[in-house]
């Protein structure tokens, strides 16, 4: 279990790291007369990916929940991918990157990296991270219970950020019906 909280400790020491990039961005993207969106829900975001890793060491301690070798190994190779998918997006934006709706009128879709194949790309690193960090020391309660109350919230935050981008992107920078157009803001507690 030791090396399960250290996990999930690493996972919770990588959202810090992600709060002090989206602070830098955040003055960036303030210094070009950024738009801030759909701030109601950031809360209950944050509590719930709080809630997540908390989930995570109570059930698994609590519950005394075993690890699985079948399926914790498979889901600490999600956990990995997931990381990886996430930062892949936070480079892919850049400085444009944020945990929170914050759009610069004027700016282009980004339509590269993981963009160029998914229109919100760090979300699926978000749910497969809240599926599967839970279900490495086998914490199904707290896997399901965050993947239902993510989805919910997922529904308002994917139409906050479209609502938001469609009213402050400049030209688009591929052809109309692309499949894959990137809306170039994906966020992450």
């Amino acid at each position: 279990m030791i090396w399960y909280a250290l996990l999930v400790a690493a996972v919770a020491a990588e959202r810090v790291a992600e709060l002090f990039v989206a602070r830098r961005n955040e003055r960036w993207s303030m210094s070009r007369g950024a738009v801030v969106a759909g701030q109601g829900h950031y809360p209950a975001m944050v509590a719930l990916h709080t809630a997540l890793l908390a989930g995570c060491l109570i059930e698994a301690g609590l519950a005394d929940r075993p690890f699985v070798p079948a399926l914790g190994w498979p889901m600490l190779a999600v956990v990995v991918a997931a990381q990886g998918l996430r930062w892949w997006c936070i480079n892919t934006l850049g400085p444009r990157w944020n945990t929170r709706v914050i759009v610069v009128p004027g700016m282009p879709l980004v339509t590269g990296g993981p963009y160029r194949w998914l229109g919100h790309p760090n979300y699926v690193a978000v749910v497969a991270e809240g599926l599967a960090l839970p279900l490495v020391h086998t914490a199904w309660v707290t896997a399901v219970a965050f993947t239902v109350l993510n989805a919910a919230l997922l529904a308002v935050r994917v139409r906050c950020e479209n609502e938001a981008l469609a009213g402050a992107i400049g030209p688009r920078t591929v052809p109309a019906g692309t499949p894959g157009s990137a809306t170039g803001l994906d966020a992450t507690s």
